[in-house]
């Protein structure tokens, strides 16, 4: 080995390949940036994510209280549930024993002014009574505790006639979980003459309401058509609100392309800035819904009220609307940014170089339509599918929300001519219908959703609403009695025909009269009705030609040979009958041999009267065991305040009576609910449609604030610009009121089919399409103080 050889270095390692740079550091730099420029960009960018956020966190705000709608109806049964007695057997007639923890309790409901009044009237059997949720004690007799809704109305002094209903002393309130709602209008009172005979059912506890009655299949229809309709518009008016501003946010861009900034950095930026002013929006939301669930129990809507921990939306549910809003926001902005060409010196948009197409804007609504007629028909028992009808609805009305731009573009393009505002309104519509179109497609959807939906409760009405045969022309009330010991039956009759604005009372006495004799178990006692009243009543339950006072009566049914047969085994002419009251009292009287026999008719109630009809002169009412009380109510309507008169006298007369307002259509309670919640909901839609609407105009005008003052440095007239204003607020309300009928009415048309009903109103629309023109007219009228201080000369100031 040579010395050079000692000295040769070791040749050096290869250098390691660049690192491969991260595409995730890109993504987190721009979208910082853009959240900076949100955040920090002067007077102007916070306008703008502030009414982006504002945009956004009203939309929050109803999906908040959309996702507490399944706790607040929860926690509503629950507390109705906690407060229902404990069934003691499958038997609704079945009584229980008497112990030291049992009460007597009976319903004492009353009405005022269309408002029901839930109430009971209780007596302790003991000394250790059960307790209804909500009281401490059980009230003495002449005492009650009543709801805190109650005891304003009794306070009030204008509702004397219903203070003196209640004669009794206020010696507490109900608390929250004894109540349903804040506003419910519940009271117990106590009672020392409250027995069994008297109509007190035996209570011995509480909790126990039995089994529910499940939803019917057409009711899982509209509840699901509700849920789409409402919560639908709520998605487009985050998508449309996250918009806001997109014209100087270009062009800030711009200027960020002219400093070196590449094409998807500008779009990074931009989606930066839409996920801050979403995240600010749903904080904004969280903060409308905290602060507004706490007035929550001071609002009514359609009789409807919740205690602000009802409102208690799942965890998940806010998690998932935390997350998707502000992924919602990126996501079309991104894709909005893909129709905009951001050059160094200027921007270009493609709305007006490339038109709109229509092929695939059809496909949606015809998909959904397409998803709901292969799903088939369902018959009224049929397990509904929830999913083949909530996709179909959902894409049928995004469809036509997507169809509604196009409709905007080819409506105005064509529009030439006209007054000065007609002209700069349909040109500013012509240079730039995208913000118009997104403005209204909230109003589309929803009013489409609405048009839908009323279509389908049409169509069902017959089957929740059923005719109950009662005639409402013969009596207004029906009232019921069983405490008629002594002259009290005599007596009730003679007050009620004393009422004021009492015109006519059916009132008679009944019982049960039965043959007498021993009979084995396999053996049924014939047994017939008997009623006491005078020639006047009779013959408003009977045909009968002539009627004195003693007079007898045998009345036969209409059309029934086989009644009348197993009648007269009883109605035995100059034989004896027995009366036999609870308690085991027994009375016998003989029927007269001269009893006229006559064919009976219904009576205002709409049921078939027969049986044994006699007037007071043939009986002492005053003995007669067992007997009840019955009387229909004629009043005069022309008299105010007649039917509290009514109410007043039936609570005088005994607090238990059974008062019920005649109706000719019966409402299934569930149906009832479900159109409830639908008004709730719309109602409330409706209200976020207008400050949807409102802040989007504002936005608007605030993007042509120097084009305005420009206006009118040249002296256009302010009236000008105002009717301007309007215009371009109506063209694209009146194209999406279009859309939406003719959408409507075609899902609408659908659904009933689905569910093997007819459509009977082809015309709902028109209510609905009214309520689109009043929302036009406030937003205009909302906009004109901003729109009067934008017209200003300092407008023309630049920094």
């Amino acid at each position: 080995m040579t010395l050079l050889d000692e000295k040769r270095t070791p040749a050096p390692a290869p250098a390691p390949p660049p690192a491969r740079p991260s595409r995730t550091a890109p993504w987190l730099r721009d979208l910082a940036l853009g959240i900076r420029f949100a955040a920090a960009g002067g007077r102007e960018g916070w306008t703008r994510t502030l009414l982006t956020a504002v945009g956004v966190g009203l939309g929050v705000t109803l999906l908040f209280l959309a996702a507490s709608v399944p706790h607040a109806l929860d926690a509503r049964t629950a507390r109705e549930n906690a407060r229902s007695e404990t069934q003691i057997s499958q038997n609704p007639d079945a009584q229980a024993k008497k112990s030291d923890t049992t009460v007597l309790r009976i319903a004492a409901e009353s009405e005022y002014h269309d408002r029901t009044i839930l109430g009971h009237l209780m007596r302790a059997e003991g000394t250790h009574p059960v307790l209804p949720p909500g009281i401490d004690a059980l009230p003495a007799a002449g005492e009650m505790v009543v709801s805190p809704a109650l005891k304003d109305l009794l306070n009030d002094p204008d509702n004397a006639l219903l203070k003196e209903r209640f004669p009794y002393k206020v010696t507490g309130t109900i608390g929250d979980d004894g109540l349903r709602s804040p506003n419910e209008l519940l009271y117990y009172a106590g009672s020392d003459t409250l027995t069994p005979a008297a109509g007190g059912h035996r209570v011995t506890g509480y909790g126990d309401p039995g089994p529910t009655r499940p939803l019917a299949p057409l009711l899982v229809v509209l509840v699901i058509m509700v849920c789409v309709v409402l919560l639908a518009p709520v998605a487009i008016f985050i998508a449309t609100a996250v918009r806001f501003g997109g014209d100087r946010r270009d062009r800030r861009l711009a200027a960020l392309r002219l400093v070196g900034t590449d094409i998807r950095s500008t779009r990074r930026i931009a989606a930066g800035e839409a996920l801050f002013g979403s995240v600010l929006g749903v904080l904004i939301g969280l903060a409308l819904f905290l602060v507004g669930r706490q007035f929550v129990s001071y609002i009514e809507v359609w009789d409807v009220s919740a205690f602000p921990s009802d409102l208690a939306p799942d965890l998940r549910l806010c998690l998932l609307v935390a997350v998707a809003v502000p992924l919602t926001a990126v996501l079309v902005t991104l894709s909005a940014m893909r129709s905009v060409v951001i050059e160094p010196l200027g921007v270009v948009r493609n709305s007006r170089s490339r038109k709109r197409r229509l092929w695939w804007r059809l496909l949606l609504p015809l998909a959904g339509l397409g998803v709901l007629a292969l799903n088939g028909q369902s018959g009224e028992y049929e397990v509904v599918n929830p999913y083949t009808i909530t996709t179909g609805a959902v894409l049928v009305l995004v469809g036509l929300a997507l169809l509604l731009p196009w409709l905007v573009e080819a409506s105005v393009g064509r529009l030439r001519g006209g007054p000065v505002p007609w002209q700069l309104a349909t040109r500013r519509l012509q240079l730039s219908s995208g913000t118009a179109s997104r403005a209204v497609s909230g109003v589309t959807v929803a009013v489409a959703g609405a048009v839908a939906v009323q279509m389908l409760f049409a169509a069902m009405n017959a089957d929740f609403n059923k005719a109950t045969g009662q005639d409402t022309s013969r009596a207004q009330f029906y009232a019921s009695s069983e405490q008629v010991s002594g002259n009290a039956a005599v007596e009730t009759i003679k007050k009620f025909r004393a009422t004021e604005g009492v015109t006519q009372v059916i009132g008679m006495i009944e019982a049960y009269a039965s043959k007498p004799g021993k009979y084995s178990e396999d053996d049924i006692q014939p047994t017939t009705s008997f009623s006491i009243g005078d020639c006047a009543t009779l013959r408003e339950v009977a045909r009968i030609d002539s009627c004195k006072d003693g007079d007898t009566f045998v009345v036969h049914p209409r059309d029934d040979k086989d009644m009348a047969g197993w009648m007269d085994k009883t109605a035995r002419k100059g034989k004896e009958i027995e009366f036999e009251s609870g308690t085991g009292r027994k009375l016998r009287w003989t029927l007269p041999a001269d009893a006229r026999t006559v064919v009976g008719r219904k009576d205002p109630v709409g049921e078939d009267r027969w049986g044994i009809m006699v007037t007071p002169g043939a009986i002492d009412a005053t003995t007669l065991p067992g007997a009840s009380t019955v009387s229909q109510i004629r009043i005069d309507d022309s008299v105010p305040d007649a039917a509290e008169y009514v109410r007043n006298t039936a609570a005088r007369i005994d607090p238990g009576m059974r008062l019920v307002t005649m109706t000719s259509v019966e409402r299934d309670r569930q149906y009832a609910s479900v159109q409830t919640g639908l008004q709730v909901g719309a109602t409330v839609t409706l209200l976020l449609i207008a400050a949807s609407m409102l802040v989007s105009q504002l936005e608007q005008l605030r993007e042509r604030k120097r084009l305005l003052s420009v206006l009118v440095a040249f002296g256009t007239r302010r009236t000008t610009l105002a009717w301007s204003v309007l215009w371009q607020t109506a063209l694209p309300v009146l194209i999406g009121l279009a859309v939406a009928v003719g959408g409507g009415l075609a899902l609408g048309a659908a659904l009933c089919w689905m569910v093997g009903k007819k459509v009977t109103d082809w015309l709902m629309f028109l209510p609905l399409a009214g309520a689109g023109g009043a929302l036009i007219l406030l937003v205009t009228l909302l906009s004109l103080p901003p729109l009067w201080r934008m017209m200003r000369p300092d407008g023309l100031r630049s920094e």
